[in-house]
């Protein structure tokens, strides 16, 4: 039985020579969270309806002319209006988790079943949002990550598995962040997300920065705060 060495494995280019992350899962995600944002009951609205997706789109736009296929180009500008998108989806949706336990308390609601479907919108959209929110954060950003030499990265905000795999068996090995150059991409961010949102507390990705534990802290207590809810709800119309 033959072994593949490390040195026989296949070339990859350097992260700086790469074509930069997919632009189109990130648009995705933005789009879905826009759509159960426009789904949610009135009362969880904090304005008319399509004032905020109208706002998220307006910043959407520009960042996909500026980077249509593949994320390699960053400026202040752009990278200002990332973060911003980001922030206006997060704090809608906290806007309506705090309404939605507004709600959800109140003895003089009686439409339930709307409440229930909501609180499922409000957690997908916070399993999205804050995905994204590490995506952009970790490391300078998705474009920074494929585009600068790994020496000139800054810190990183979370330490993934393949961070630590150079020392594990060949098969492992060959694919950790020192030998392959790996980057996380969103659906890593957004895996990240979901085991926070239903562990409550990281698992296999650890949290490094202030930052990233502060995000983190809140997507756990937000999901907790929703599943306790609609728990309690549901234990009430049952009786």
């Amino acid at each position: 039985m033959t072994t593949r060495s490390r040195a026989d494995a296949p070339t990859r280019h350097p992260r700086h020579e790469r074509r930069g992350e997919p632009r189109l899962p990130g648009v995705a995600a933005t789009l879905v969270a826009i759509t159960l944002y426009l789904a949610l009951p009135q009362r969880l609205l904090i304005a008319p309806r399509f004032v905020l997706p109208a706002l998220e789109l307006l910043l959407l736009i520009p960042l996909l002319a500026f980077n249509p296929k593949r994320l390699t180009r960053q400026t202040r500008t752009s990278r200002a209006l990332s973060l911003t998108l980001v922030l206006v989806v997060a704090g809608s949706n906290l806007a309506a988790l705090g309404l939605l336990v507004r709600d959800l308390v109140s003895p003089g609601v009686d439409d339930g079943t709307s409440l229930l479907l909501a609180a499922l919108q409000v957690w997908l959209t916070n399993v999205i949002v804050f995905g994204l929110a590490f995506w952009e954060l970790d490391r300078g950003g998705p474009v920074s990550r494929t585009q600068v030499a790994r020496e000139d990265l800054p810190l990183a905000d979370f330490r993934f598995s393949q961070d630590e795999n150079h020392d594990a068996v060949q098969e492992v090995a060959d694919g950790a962040s020192v030998t392959a150059d790996w980057v996380p991409t969103l659906v890593d961010y957004l895996y990240v997300s979901v085991t926070n949102s239903t562990a409550f507390s990281p698992t296999d990705t650890m949290p490094l920065s202030s930052r990233a534990k502060l995000l983190m802290t809140v997507e756990s207590v937000s999901a907790l705060i929703t599943s306790l809810l609609v728990v309690a709800r549901a234990v009430s119309a049952l009786h």
